[in-house]
């Protein structure tokens, strides 16, 4: 096992890869658990979303973990011609739930969104553990992504169903943590409406003009009234991160 610490520097995005623009971004620098990361391996991209309760450096060794779980079994599973992405992406989850609860010691509140996109079939298989906001949107209209399940870090060994998402050209996925649904405007939050209403307003084409444009929409609402979470005695402030992904050109 590898030395435990601070999560590996990720990237935002990743690079040159056609057909797909994914792009993860932080609104300030991480005080508590949040955590995204993304890997290609061959024609396959992973990516994850986390928010564990807790603060830094507490959580920086479970995050660590759950980083390192999360590259090194994706490049397992993903990696082969006649991979069954549903599988792998199901097996991916409970590899980074194990992880998890194991460094914790016990129980660990982890909301959590693994997805597994085929860049050549424009198909995504994701699990959405514990319910965090993410919002689809193609030809047909925007909507939420249905079927969130258990949150990860509760329970060892229970298995989580992967759902199916196809990808036109230009459709677009954008995940939140509660850091920006939770974002209170006086006694109003942002709310999950407000980020569906950011992307069926977004100009910006690219992954990372949608992520600014919802943390831009909701900087105000934190503005107005600090938004400070209790944990063990102390008070921290709620993170704010966005990940977003856009099928753009079909394949070569």
């Amino acid at each position: 096992m590898a030395e435990l610490g601070s999560p590996l520097p990720i990237r935002a995005d990743l690079g040159r890869v056609t057909g797909i623009d994914l792009h993860g971004q932080y609104s300030s620098e991480p005080t508590g658990g949040d955590l995204f990361d993304m890997v290609q391996v061959g024609p396959r991209v992973a990516f994850l979303l986390t928010d564990i309760a807790g603060r830094r450096p507490e959580v920086d060794p479970i995050l660590a973990e759950m980083q390192r779980v999360f590259r090194t079994s994706s490049e397992g599973l993903l990696n082969g011609r006649d991979v069954n992405l549903m599988e792998a992406t199901e097996a991916l989850i409970l590899a980074i739930n194990q992880a998890l609860i194991g460094v914790a010691k016990g129980v660990r509140f982890a909301p959590t969104m693994v997805g597994c996109y085929d860049v050549q079939l424009g198909v995504l298989a994701y699990i959405n553990a514990g319910g965090q906001t993410a919002v689809f949107q193609d030809s047909e209209g925007t909507r939420a992504l249905p079927n969130v399940s258990v949150p990860l870090g509760l329970f060892t060994h229970l298995p989580y169903d992967a759902s199916i998402q196809a990808f036109e050209p230009g459709a677009t996925l954008l995940v939140v943590t509660k850091g920006v649904t939770e974002s209170m405007g006086g006694r109003n939050p942002f709310g999950p409406e407000k980020v569906m209403e950011v992307l069926q307003r977004a100009k910006a084409e690219s992954a990372s003009g949608i992520c600014s444009a919802v943390l831009t929409a909701a900087d105000p609402f934190r503005k107005r009234r600090w938004n400070w979470l209790p944990f063990r005695g102390n008070l921290v402030r709620a993170d704010v991160t966005a990940l977003a992904m856009v099928r753009t050109l079909r394949p070569d």
